[in-house]
């Protein structure tokens, strides 16, 4: 089968290597899509991979093959790769290692990941799609999931004034979640206009350019004069931490969902003595993917604004994609199709 094949410096190989063999309790998937993710793009950026590593999660194929112990699955079946409940006593992603880090545990994933024509996966790990819920759709729902997550970290309540900091795609996916969950208004800032125009499209209440305008300023004062009620910081650009901390109100809350791999400046006279409580998110459980997949089912969020024709990229040309994430400009979504 091809594959992806990272090989150290920002380089992917494109490989023919030997399909995966499965076990009796585990089944081959052949991958449709497999959407480019920010903290994949991370990795590579900041070369923490190791050599010959196979990466990619967010993603949906078709069953091809069923070890003969399972019973859950049949060939043909139509599955996102993840979202299943681990069985009791294996640990569920990123929450059974008590001190993960991204930089220091990353590292040790990723041999078997679907920048490739198939994948293996145990029996219990992946979920089923709707019939009403295209492939394109499926390949996002696991960072649907983290928005999902990430509302539910939050203490966000109906009505609630909501800024969004970021319109990539977790941006955009938080503003649809916290939109679905009651929220009163949504506040956006984005320094790309292909971004800023899906945010409008989607709802969102205003949207302004960091870069023309103050974004704190401008939101406190959209907030009369109070500050929004819920941050969610989506961009890990340089002081955007620090300009969430300082836009949001008394007894406020950021949602730090971006993830920065290098030191950020935060200026604490400014937000300390209203008293904003952080809180981080960036990680999802089954019933995450659960309700993602049933906001994405019931039409409730939009994910086809986040693509476009040239989101989609053939497995050959995995590299120009991700250099083209280093710094996106106009890329919303990028989907790569083995």
């Amino acid at each position: 089968m091809k594959a992806a094949v990272y090989k150290g410096n920002k380089i992917f190989s494109i490989e023919d290597i030997p399909v995966p063999e499965i076990s009796p309790n585990q089944v081959l998937v052949k991958v449709k899509y497999c959407a480019i993710c920010g903290t994949d793009v991370h990795t590579v950026m900041y070369d923490v991979l190791l050599p010959n590593s196979i990466i990619g999660h967010e993603y949906c194929g078709i069953v091809v093959e069923v070890g003969k112990d399972v019973d859950q699955w049949k060939v043909g079946d139509r599955v996102i790769g993840g979202g299943g409940d681990s069985p009791i006593g294996v640990p569920y992603g990123i929450t059974g290692d008590p001190r993960y880090s991204y930089r220091d545990s990353l590292p040790r994933m990723g041999t078997n990941g679907a920048y490739a024509e198939f994948v293996r996966l145990e029996a219990w790990e992946p979920m089923l799609i709707p019939e009403n819920v295209s492939d394109e759709e499926a390949a996002m729902c696991e960072p649907v999931a983290i928005a999902v997550r990430a509302i539910r970290n939050s203490q966000m309540q109906l009505g609630d004034s909501v800024a969004i900091i970021g319109a990539g795609p977790i941006g955009l996916l938080c503003m649809q979640v916290a939109k679905a969950a009651g929220a009163g208004s949504i506040l956006v800032t984005e320094p790309s206009p292909a971004r800023r125009k899906v945010a409008i499209q989607l709802g969102a209440d205003l949207v302004i350019d960091p870069i023309k305008v103050n974004p704190v300023d401008r939101l406190v004062s959209e907030t009369n004069g109070i500050g929004p009620d819920i941050v969610f910081e989506c961009a890990a650009s340089k002081g955007t931490l620090d300009q969430a901390l300082t836009m949001t109100k008394r007894h406020g809350q950021v949602v730090l969902v971006a993830i920065p791999w290098e030191p950020v400046e935060v200026t604490p006279v400014e937000w300390i003595g209203r008293e904003v409580n952080l809180q981080t998110s960036a990680s999802k459980s089954p019933s995450d993917w659960l309700e993602a997949l049933e906001l994405i089912r019931k039409k409730e969020i939009s994910l086809y604004p986040l693509l476009s024709d040239a989101s989609f990229v053939a497995l050959d040309n995995i590299q120009g994609a991700f250099e083209s994430l280093y710094e996106p400009r106009e890329q919303v979504k990028i989907i790569i199709e083995p």
